[in-house]
Order: C-alpha cells, then structure tokens, then sequence
C-alpha cells in the first residue's frame, strides 16, 4: 500500500515533471497542501523532504517552498542495469509476446525489464512514468496511450529527453515526440485486409477501428483507401467507430442494425484487431448468423487463440516477438550511442476459415 507522504511527492513530482510547476515557481504552503491531501503537516514535511533531497524542491526560510533547477541535478552513476516498459496492457492479447522478445535480447546483455500497465489511460501513463524514474532506468520502451489523440504527457517526455535517457516506441509513435519506433505499416494493413475481401467477391464490407490508437485511424485510413482505389464500390463500405471507454455494447447494437436491415446486408466485416473479431464471431452466431457462411470476418494481429476458435480466424500477423527483440536490440544500441533507424514491419494475410468467397457463398444458398 503507497504511504500518504508517497502519494504525495509523487503527485508533486508529476506536476513538476509535466511542468505544471516549473523551475522556481513556489509550491503551494505546508497549511495550503494539508488542506489539499487531508494529512498532517508531519506528512506534508516528510513528503517535502524527499523531494528535496532528490533536487525536486529547495527551501528558502521565511518564504516557502520552490521548484529546483532539477534537470541540472548530478546523474547518478547507474548501479542497476534496468530497462522501462510501458505497455497499456501487459497479461493478455500479444503484449506477452512483446514482453518476451524485449526480455530475451535485453537478458542477453544483463538487463532486466520494470514493466508498468497504463490500461490506455493518460493519467496513469504519467504516473507510470514518475514511477520509473525514480528508479534509475537505462532507458524507456513505450507503447503510446490513446496515440491518436494529443500527447497528455508531452512535457514529461521533453524533460526525460533533456535527461539523456534513451527511449524508443513500440505499436505507434506520438507526432510531436521525435524517438526511434517499431511499427506495424497499418495503414496497408487497412488495405490489404479491405483488398483481400474484396479479392473475394465482397463489396459491401463493414469496417469496425478503434479511433483513440492512431493503429486504428491508420487501418481506417487504409480501409478508405482500398475503396478508393475501386470508385465503382465507393458508397458500398461501412465504418464503425469506437473508443477506449465506449460500452462495447452500444457497437453490438448499430452491428445488429446493419447485419439485419432490409437491404445492402454486408456479406463481410473487417475488425480493428482479432480480440474484436473474435467477439464479432460470438456475437454473429448470437444473432443467428453463421461464419463464414453468412458473414464474412477478419481481424489483425494473429492472436495466438485465434487458430483455435471456430471457425479459424483469417486475420493479419503482428511480427509480436520479432517486434520485442527487435526493440531490446535497438535500446541496446541507443545506450551504446550508435544510430538506429525506425523500423515499420510489413502485413501478411494468414489465411484460415473466416472468410467465404461470395460466389461459394451464393452457391450455398442456392443448394440450400
């Protein structure tokens, strides 16, 4: 359990870290901050002393606290060879993959990794960030929260690069913060999942994306642009939008509206990634659909169970483990000060038994 003088400093240390107080602003009073955190001033004091002895804060007697030139404390001579993770999920879906590939390579050069799970939320990425600085990493490996919206945390980013601590991206990169990142290409992903089913008789396809990851806005983007490039099926694609918070259940209820409806049914769906289209899968077979007999579905990332649900799911691979190895590669190279160049992996097609060919598809009805 965090001690109340914990909660403190760190709620301190992220405003100063985030630049909400800047150097030699003056903090808030002794009587002002036990107001604010409803503790004792024994508490407030304490949390003021670790601060100040961790050059966050300096005292001038009779007049108050202030925000020291901390970016020009000494660098402490790193005992521990320790790498941070930022990942908005760690226990599930691919992210174990990619935490076992930065693991392997880093293990080989004497790194351990100090993961921490921001859930997809701003908030908690910067306190995960305060977190992990205080305990003097080598460098930092970041998966982007909510990478499609403005950088939250921009001013903590800025200061930890003024630190000289190397970082890199994982998934998706922030526009405004210029590191090294490892990539899928998702944009062609969008567009080689949209192509593949229309290679397959479909036109009336039903695109599902996740619009607070730029993975998702990309895949969009790419959906957008098979069609584009087949002007006569312009007006026959669907998108769906959704976000982190949204209730998935209000997705299922306009899904339900269109595979339903009187006319212009999609014959095929294309999912943000294969935790939606395994859902999708559920839920088509709820409502009385068969897949991929009635609908056809396809979702990204080669999920490891989705070779084991039924049917199979066709979907597009993640590199995952490549990824993770790749990326402890390239931290190593960045604490060893050699250049790196970004890496942006190609989409393959994995092809299993969620996608029908509609002229099968029509063959069946007519024999049924």
């Amino acid at each position: 359990m965090v001690k109340k003088y914990e909660r403190i400093k760190q709620n301190i240390q992220e405003k100063i870290l985030s630049e909400v107080y800047q150097v030699n602003d003056k903090l808030p009073t002794e009587s002002e901050m036990m107001k604010v955190y409803d503790v004792s001033r024994f508490t407030v004091r304490r949390a003021i002393d670790e601060l100040e002895k961790d050059n966050y804060v300096y005292r001038i007697q009779g007049a108050g606290i202030f925000v020291n030139d901390w970016k020009s404390k000494p660098k402490t001579q790193i005992q521990h060879k320790t790498i941070g993770l930022i990942s908005t999920h760690i226990a599930n879906y691919i992210f174990p993959n990619i935490i076992t590939g930065i693991d392997n390579y880093l293990s080989n050069y004497g790194y351990s990794i100090l993961i921490t799970d921001t859930q997809n939320s701003p908030e908690k990425e910067r306190r995960s960030l305060t977190n992990l600085l205080n305990n003097n990493l080598s460098g930092i490996i970041i998966e982007p929260t909510k990478s499609a919206r403005n950088d939250y945390n921009k001013g903590i980013y800025d200061n930890i690069k003024s630190m000289g601590i190397p970082m890199l991206s994982i998934n998706a990169v922030y526009d405004d913060l210029d590191i090294p990142y490892l990539i899928m290409d998702d944009v062609k992903t969008g567009e080689l999942a949209t192509n593949y089913l229309i290679s397959k008789g479909h036109k009336q396809i039903v695109g599902i994306f996740k619009v607070d990851d730029k993975q998702g806005i990309d895949r969009m983007n790419g959906f957008i642009k098979a069609y584009q490039e087949q002007p006569e099926l312009l007006n026959m694609g669907d998108i769906m939008m959704f976000q982190t918070e949204e209730n998935i259940d209000n997705l299922f209820k306009k899904l339900h509206m269109m595979l339903t409806r009187s006319n212009d049914v999609p014959t095929a769906i294309v999912c943000y990634n294969d935790q939606l289209a395994i859902q999708v899968i559920k839920f088509a077979k709820e409502i009385g659909l068969s897949v991929p007999q009635d609908i056809s579905i396809i979702g990204v990332d080669d999920y490891r169970f989705s070779n084991y649900i039924n049917p199979r799911l066709t979907t597009i691979r993640h590199p995952q483990e490549k990824m993770g190895l790749d990326a402890g590669k390239m931290m190593i190279d960045l604490i060893n000060k050699q250049e790196v160049t970004s890496k942006v992996y190609e989409p393959e097609i994995i092809e299993r038994d969620s996608v029908l060919p509609l002229a099968s598809k029509e063959i069946i009805e007519k024999e049924s």
